[in-house]
């Protein structure tokens, strides 16, 4: 059912989603088999927010509530009428990923989650721990949690495969998408404080992600337009030797 273009930037007529964004502009909206990833921009820093609705149930987790509240809650309305917000995940603790954080969860009443070592500096309490490769549902949906260890340490993306499909040569894997929060944008990895932390990010990165991802992985940066892991991959030498 994606109608969306097989790279970013492209568009077509059935389905304008490019995963480009503008603060204060409308919602991009990517329509799957079994899930709605919605996409929008807010706050000065042009941050990414996410919301991930399972069709079936109408479920739905936000990744990431940067800042304006109402702009998110409007958001979450446009997800399902009855508002059904389950979880809000933060992607790390970097303030610029948390300013609606507080807001959100006093009025949806939703579980705040985040990367274990992160979790418990993020400006609200009771957020539950997440540990690299645990399993988050969304309704009938699950999203993979992926520690991505450097731009802070408890800093984690989020993964959610399609279904496999049958073809005539045979079963082929869905595609995955990747919420990569600030660890992984075009043209690189996120910013990171020292060389430790830089090569903690790449190798977790190389591991697990372009190891275990295939080239069609779509990846849904925390800040600006999105790309896939195939753009991506050919530069991962060069990313090393400059150190950035």
């Amino acid at each position: 059912m994606d109608q969306t273009p097989s790279t970013p930037g492209a568009s077509t007529e059935q389905q304008p989603y490019d995963g480009r964004t503008l603060t204060g502009g409308p919602t991009q909206t990517r329509e799957l088999d079994e899930v709605v990833i919605r996409k929008l921009s807010v706050g000065p820093m042009d941050n990414n927010a996410y919301l991930i609705t399972c069709r079936a149930s109408g479920s739905q987790v936000l990744v990431d509530a940067a800042a304006d509240p109402d702009r998110l809650l409007q958001l979450v309305r446009e997800g399902s009428g009855s508002a059904r917000l389950t979880t809000v995940v933060t992607t790390h603790r970097h303030p610029d990923h948390t300013g609606a954080l507080a807001s959100i969860l006093a009025v949806t009443g939703a579980e705040a989650v985040a990367g274990e070592e992160d979790a418990a500096v993020l400006p609200v309490t009771g957020v539950r721990p997440l540990r690299h490769g645990e399993v988050l549902p969304v309704g009938h949906l699950t999203l993979e949690v992926i520690g991505l260890r450097g731009h802070t340490p408890g800093s984690i993306a989020l993964a959610y495969r399609e279904p496999a499909r049958t073809r005539r040569a045979g079963t082929v894997a869905g595609r995955v998408h990747l919420l990569t929060g600030d660890s992984l944008f075009p043209g690189g990895p996120g910013k990171t404080e020292d060389p430790e932390a830089f090569d903690s990010l790449m190798t977790d990165l190389v591991e697990r992600v372009f190891d275990r991802f295939d080239d069609r992985t779509w990846v849904y940066p925390g800040h600006g337009a999105d790309t896939t892991l195939g753009a991506e991959r050919p530069h991962l030498d060069a990313w090393r030797s400059r150190g950035w």
